[in-house]
């Protein structure tokens, strides 16, 4: 296969908020850096949160003024709201990431907003957004089961994907925060939402909470997405999502991936540096299966 899969980091956003242990700027940035050597050219660094509320998010301005402007790499911060956005447009972000929450009960408790609340915030800061500015991607969170809600409706998320696409995001993504998808409910999620977004790309992000992160990868590639979310170590979660635990592990997607032949651009041997690296820092044990079993060789041209 010639076909290549984007994946977008999210280990140094996503990997480190739901840590109780907070690493400090200096070692944010040198997770970023030992990524972006290993491959990443897509990476959510940053969250334009109140670090109040999710202290492992502090730093994200001092974050953004210490990477120069590279080309060929996009640095990608976590929004939720207007003042998020005019945050990340001042640090410089090369996306902004904007997330609406598929139930009103996750995103009241982890936006103070309800899902109507939130569609209306993407219009303005999209209605706000200069030529300039960066362009803005849309995550729909909880977009397969809601901790407190439930199972989520295949038509909620779909008036979602259609509200963004109206709105003309430059990419929309759907999220299994709580990790309960299914391979099948993916698929059928994807071609309900590839409707309704028409040409506008969709993205993936998936937790292995229930051990089925890479099936549900696995049936979002067969579907035709081409690009996916990952944390490097296997590290992740929601600190407004009971039990919620990491994402995917990047090794361990591009593993998978690159056994089949799909290209990367990244190198494995550096991610799995990098995730026991990054889980040390931690005080915990990588949850990536390749951190502990190690990469298995290719076969030879002659199949041996």
């Amino acid at each position: 296969m010639s076909r290549r899969i984007e994946i977008v980091e999210v280990g140094p956003r996503d990997g480190l908020q739901n840590e109780k242990t907070l690493l400090d700027v200096n070692q944010k940035l040198e997770l970023i850096r030992r990524l972006e050597d290993a491959g990443a050219r897509r990476m959510e660094v940053v969250s334009f949160v109140n670090p109040k509320r999710v202290p492992q998010m502090a730093g994200a301005e001092e974050i953004m003024a210490a990477l120069p402007t590279t080309s060929g790499r996009s640095r990608i911060g976590l929004v939720l709201n207007q003042r998020g956005w005019d945050r990340c447009v001042e640090a410089g972000c090369d996306e902004a990431n904007v997330v609406v929450c598929a139930t009103d009960g996750f995103g009241i408790r982890n936006q103070g907003a309800s899902t109507a609340e939130q569609v209306d915030a993407l219009a303005a800061i999209v209605a706000a957004r200069r030529p300039e500015d960066p362009p803005i991607s849309v995550t729909v969170s909880v977009a397969f089961g809601c901790p407190f809600d439930g199972e989520v409706a295949e038509e909620r998320v779909v008036d979602i994907v259609r509200a963004a696409a109206d709105l003309r995001v430059a990419e929309i993504a759907l999220a299994d925060t709580i990790g309960v998808a299914d391979p099948w409910t993916v698929r059928r999620r994807i071609e309900a939402s590839r409707k309704a977004a028409g040409r506008i790309p969709l993205r993936l992000h998936f937790h292995d909470t229930r051990n089925t992160g890479l099936a549900n990868a696995f049936a979002g590639v067969e579907a035709g997405v081409d690009i996916l979310d990952a944390s490097v170590g296997g590290l992740g979660g929601c600190p407004f999502a009971p039990n919620a635990t990491g994402n995917i592990g990047t090794e361990d997607l591009v593993y998978m991936l690159e056994r089949a032949g799909f290209e990367t651009g990244y190198d494995l041997g550096k991610l799995i540096e990098i995730g026991t690296w990054v889980s040390g820092l931690l005080g915990k044990a990588p949850t990536a299966s390749l951190d502990k079993a190690g990469p298995f060789p290719l076969p030879k041209p002659d199949g041996t």
